[in-house]
């Protein structure tokens, strides 16, 4: 499911976020983020779906791989940002 790009009164790049906030690149997670709660995996799902960044430059700016971004995406398709919990992760396979 793609979001819509927009662009605000700046002419800055945006999607709604998981929280129904403006996201933009510099809300996004800092690059090299080890510690991943379920907000910070929503936002950049939300950022790709949305066009702030492609596939590959969030597997690269993350250091994650396609395989983990993929699962990430499958589980918030499936069960909402309650399916990237990974102490449920049995519950929702």
């Amino acid at each position: 499911m793609l979001q819509e790009q927009r662009r605000d009164n700046k002419g800055e790049k945006y999607v709604i976020g998981p929280t129904g906030a403006k996201l933009t690149l510099n809300d996004l997670p800092p690059p090299g983020t080890e510690r991943w709660v379920i907000r910070r995996k929503a936002e950049v799902v939300a950022a790709v779906r949305g066009g702030l960044l492609t596939f590959d430059e969030a597997c690269e700016r993350y250091r994650i791989t396609s395989e983990e971004f993929l699962s990430w995406q499958k589980s918030i398709e499936s069960h909402g940002m309650a399916g990237l919990r990974t102490t449920r992760i049995q519950q929702y396979r």
